[in-house]
């Protein structure tokens, strides 16, 4: 197994993660739904409405309640933060991180955006 393959399992044992089928349910329970791909990406693979764009360079400012940087959704450690990437591996990172600075409702969907449109979630 490669360096990145057991730090991304290890990031992901402190994820519950979310299938893309259960993006609606999490989403009418107030998640926030964070898209973290860059906009070449989101440009050739498609939008996803709703989801607020913070690119993944600067999501730990954007999301820490505690920042200058955070954005207006960031009103504590208990904001339910939902991350997308393409595919669910660099989300899962991310997700990770922002548990890291003490939110710890942070989580990734599952398979990233490629599966929410497999799931008609797009």
């Amino acid at each position: 197994m490669s360096r990145i393959d057991t730090v991304l399992e290890q990031a992901r044992t402190r994820l519950h993660r979310l299938p893309a089928a259960d993006l609606p349910e999490a989403l009418d329970a107030g998640a926030v739904l964070v898209d973290i791909r860059p906009a070449a990406q989101r440009a050739a693979e498609g939008s996803v409405p709703g989801a607020l764009i913070i690119e993944r360079n600067v999501l730990e400012w954007r999301c820490d309640p505690t920042s200058d940087a955070r954005i207006q959704e960031a009103v504590d450690d208990d904001v339910y933060w939902v991350i997308l990437c393409s595919e669910g591996y660099t989300s899962s990172l991310a997700a990770a991180a922002l548990v890291d600075l003490g939110l710890h409702r942070s989580t990734d969907v599952v398979g990233g955006y490629h599966a929410l449109v497999a799931a008609g979630q797009v």
